[in-house]
């Protein structure tokens, strides 16, 4: 495990955490490009089951992913919280979640395989679990979110903007 004296080694994750629902979730911070206020959506070119919408942020059209459909949760009262803006496969991804809430380290060897059996979420969709100051974050891996053919759409999504084409 290694002890404090051990600095070296010790290696910290930068980890932002949000929340859906009751469940404490965090991402590499990394990965975020910013965090806002939900945006008018606008439609999509084509029917999505993958996507919300699409927001324009200073000229970048985005697509809109709600977290809490995508992991078959219930619609949050009172509508979106925040987005998060993140990059996935190259491309930027607007996460609908509950609240953004604060930037937490974690050191590597605190961060645990994912139960078998997490409320509302799959495991397939997390990296790990860990607990700071007595909650429990699940630690979400982006490049999971999406399967290659939804990766293929967001692409696509962005391809139809930019050119026009059908």
């Amino acid at each position: 495990m290694g002890t404090e004296m051990d600095e070296a080694t010790v290696q910290e994750l930068q980890l932002a955490s949000f929340r859906l629902g009751d469940n404490h979730f965090a991402v590499d911070i990394m990965r975020i490009r910013e965090i806002m206020l939900p945006q008018p959506l606008a439609g999509m070119p084509r029917p999505s089951q993958v996507l919300e919408g699409m927001i324009n942020l200073r000229g970048t059209v985005i697509p809109v992913v709600n977290l809490r459909s995508r992991f078959g949760m219930e619609p949050r009262f009172g509508g979106a919280g925040k987005l998060m803006i993140i990059s996935v496969a190259g491309r930027l991804v607007a996460l609908v979640v509950d609240d953004v809430e604060e930037v937490i380290s974690v050191p590597v060897h605190a961060i645990v395989p994912p139960p078998e059996l997490v409320e509302g979420v799959g495991g397939e969709y997390l990296v790990g679990v860990c607990l700071v100051n007595a909650l429990l974050y699940l630690i979400l891996d982006i490049d999971t979110l999406f399967t290659p053919a939804e990766r293929r759409e967001l692409g696509r999504v962005a391809g139809d903007l930019h050119h026009g084409h059908d």
